[in-house]
């Protein structure tokens, strides 16, 4: 059962991919084309800077082209939700502030941790979170992923959304995601205002059911992803689970094979942009997975295909 208000973002905000040239530096070219191509596949919304954005592998001072290159770009077509993790408290402040300031929508931050080890108590999360909203006057999107390795409960988040002023959006990328949603509305109500799908739509009708109300996808398809959405929203639930059944072939290889790999690799088969190489170190996708990648993606036609030819 879903929250009574209308929130104030719902549907699919895709993560943009960060494009590089084949030796590395920013392509910012290619980074406006993604961008109008997202826009173009009818995504609701966008976020930048996520990790499917690579965003572990750029300076501080390429954030910030990428922050101002993509919102002055997009020029309000569509909402955008700007990644401001760091594990300090003071740094990820800052960054939520400067993101606000720039035209953020929304940012969406991980709770503070450190490599596979430093981790913080539940105290700490608490205020960090609160900090971060005494900085900023628009929503904050907890991302609740296993590469953070912070146990998040149900009741700890319902907690954050009844207290924390700013903290009302939340992306659940756990095992048995749906259960942790339902239990989450059930916890936090209207304070949950927008408990979200995100895992590159793996567990997407699932978690439609158990009432989230949008979904942080990859970004290679949204024109895929968004008519689920949109079924199991107006009530058609047997259109939604044929659609989900038609796209899963091609979720399901994103989310198990290709990873944060796939949306570059979709976007340069069709001329979106000019290189889909990852930055080193991360290594480029094996030429197996990329080939049954484009398949299953030619079976199904996405506009990612066609839109740049």
């Amino acid at each position: 059962m879903t929250t009574s208000r209308t929130p104030r973002y719902q549907g699919i905000f895709p993560v943009v991919p960060t494009t590089f040239t084949e030796t590395g530096e920013l392509d910012l070219a290619s980074q406006k084309r993604a961008v109008d191509f997202m826009i173009d596949a009818g995504s609701d919304g966008l976020c930048i800077l996520a990790n499917f954005s690579e965003q572990f592998s750029l300076s501080d001072e390429e954030r910030e082209i990428i922050t101002r290159t993509v919102l002055e770009h997009v020029a309000g077509r569509v909402p955008v939700i700007v990644t401001t993790t760091h594990y300090g408290t003071t740094v990820a402040a800052a960054r939520s502030k400067r993101a606000q300031e720039q035209g953020a929508a929304m940012v969406m931050l991980m709770p503070p941790y450190h490599g596979a080890t430093f981790r913080v108590p539940e105290q700490q999360i608490y205020d960090f979170y609160a900090r971060v909203s005494d900085a900023i006057d628009i929503p904050i999107m907890i991302q609740d992923a296993p590469a953070s390795g912070t146990v998040l409960s149900a009741a700890f988040l319902a907690r954050m959304a009844r207290e924390i002023e700013q903290v009302s959006y939340f992306k659940i990328e756990t095992p048995g995601a749906a259960n942790k949603l339902r239990e989450l509305i059930k916890l936090a109500g209207e304070a949950a205002e927008g408990p979200w799908d995100g895992e590159e739509a793996i567990t997407l009708l699932a978690d439609l059911n158990a009432g989230a109300t949008g979904s942080m996808t990859g970004g290679g398809f949204p024109d895929g992803i968004r008519p689920i959405i949109e079924a199991h929203r107006e009530g058609r639930a047997d259109d939604a689970f044929a659609l989900y059944q038609k796209w899963l072939p091609l979720i399901n290889h994103e989310n198990r094979q290709a990873g944060l790999l796939a949306c570059k690799s979709l976007m340069k088969e069709g001329g979106v942009i000019e290189c889909e190489l990852p930055r080193h170190p991360l290594p480029e996708m094996h030429p197996a997975t990329r080939a049954e990648l484009i398949d299953i993606a030619r079976r199904l036609d996405p506009l990612v295909l066609r839109w740049g030819k």
